[in-house]
């Protein structure tokens, strides 16, 4: 929306709500089966898109590729993170373990994922799609990594278009009538994170030839339907088969459940444009993502993982850890929100780490007291 917004100029709002609507519509006609065919389509045109990008970025760029290498070293662009077992900031260790249990709980159980493996012919098929993926993962995300380090040195080079940026943003976040005055001060006040999410639009409004632009807003358009389709459809499984089927009416027949599909399928859709519009204005969208992504996975990782390693342990043990668990996560998202005066009591560590320790604490708690069970249980016989 952020991109689309730079290239039609049509509101946020707008934008959400037509994409939004046009996704719920093909959703709810094809189901699963427009989802997966039209993300194939989606992938390609996706990947075209952002190939182009880079090579717009790299031949727009004084000096070329040496010219970014430069200024990306100098500014640590290429940096896996510091080695050093470092749990407080963005180290390496802080990345490579966080990417470790989310890509267990994506490929492991999300239902993202796991509609899609059903969706092949045989659980051989299945498996060559997963490992596809994962081959197919870390170069597609290098790509994009490499654009925004692109952006980055091309943007270095030209400080009077960030300048440019921040005037819009400033303007963006003040009435109508501001005064000069105060948007050159809420300009200068303006950091990195304010506007990073703005870069790529005004590169892609002020540097792509008009010719290119249909394919560019086709990349984007690909980008945002293909994972909201997606999401549309598992949501609206999840609570059809796991919750409405099993909890409320558990001799719904065929019929009726195809309409409860539909009707959960709007509902979730309208669900995530209310999400969007509120999400509007929300400093960098990549890390509210995966602070989200990490808050949501730990708790069903962790009862996950107690499922899978130990099957000596029962419902009452799995609640218990589980409620602990949670207790952890939510103290680990919310403890930065203390006072002052109860600045011991907050989260210590880098907010990457939630699914790592929630995760952990779940499953360590749930061995722990299946095993101190098992052993009362043997001493009182």
């Amino acid at each position: 929306a952020l991109s689309l917004q730079a290239l039609t100029g049509y509101s946020m709002q707008m934008i959400i709500i037509v994409m939004g609507i046009c996704i719920i519509f093909y959703t709810v006609l094809g189901g699963i089966e427009a989802v997966i065919w039209t993300e194939v389509v989606q992938a390609i045109v996706k990947t075209f898109g952002a190939l182009l990008i880079l090579y717009l970025i790299v031949t727009n760029m004084p000096g070329g590729v040496s010219k970014i290498v430069e200024i990306g070293n100098s500014a640590n662009k290429f940096s896996l993170g510091s080695f050093k077992m470092d749990f407080v900031g963005s180290s390496f260790w802080v990345v490579l373990l966080y990417g470790f249990f989310i890509n267990l709980n994506n490929f492991g159980m999300d239902q993202n994922y796991i509609q899609r493996y059903h969706t092949a012919s045989s659980s051989k098929a299945a498996s060559k799609s997963i490992w596809l993926c994962v081959w197919l993962y870390i170069p597609a995300s290098l790509l994009f990594f490499i654009i925004g380090s692109c952006l980055f040195a091309y943007y270095e080079l030209n400080p009077d278009l960030v300048e440019t940026i921040k005037h819009q943003v400033a303007v963006e976040r003040l009435p109508i009538n501001a005064s000069a005055a105060e948007i050159a001060r809420i300009q200068n006040a303006l950091q990195p994170s304010d506007y990073g999410d703005k870069i790529m639009p005004h590169f892609m409004v002020t540097k792509i030839p008009i010719g290119l632009v249909g394919l560019i807003v086709s990349a984007i358009l690909s980008a945002a339907m293909s994972t909201i389709s997606s999401g549309m459809n598992a949501s609206a499984t999840v609570f059809s088969v796991d919750i409405y089927k099993r909890y409320i009416k558990p001799d719904i027949n065929d019929k009726q459940n195809l309409s409860l599909l539909h009707i959960a399928t709007i509902g979730f859709g309208l669900l995530g444009m209310i999400a969007g519009i509120a999400m509007i204005g929300v400093k960098s969208i990549l890390d509210v993502w995966w602070e989200l992504s990490g808050i949501f996975a730990a708790g069903m990782l962790g009862l996950f993982l107690l499922g899978i390693v130990s099957k000596q342990t029962k419902n009452h043990e799995a609640i218990i850890a589980t409620i602990i668990g949670i207790i952890v996560i939510i103290w680990m998202t919310f403890s930065s929100l203390l006072p002052p005066e109860y600045e011991n009591f907050r989260n210590p560590l880098h907010k990457n780490m939630i699914i790592v320790v929630g995760t952990l604490t779940i499953f360590l708690v749930g061995i722990l007291i299946t095993k101190i069970k098992k052993k009362k249980l043997e001493t009182a016989h």
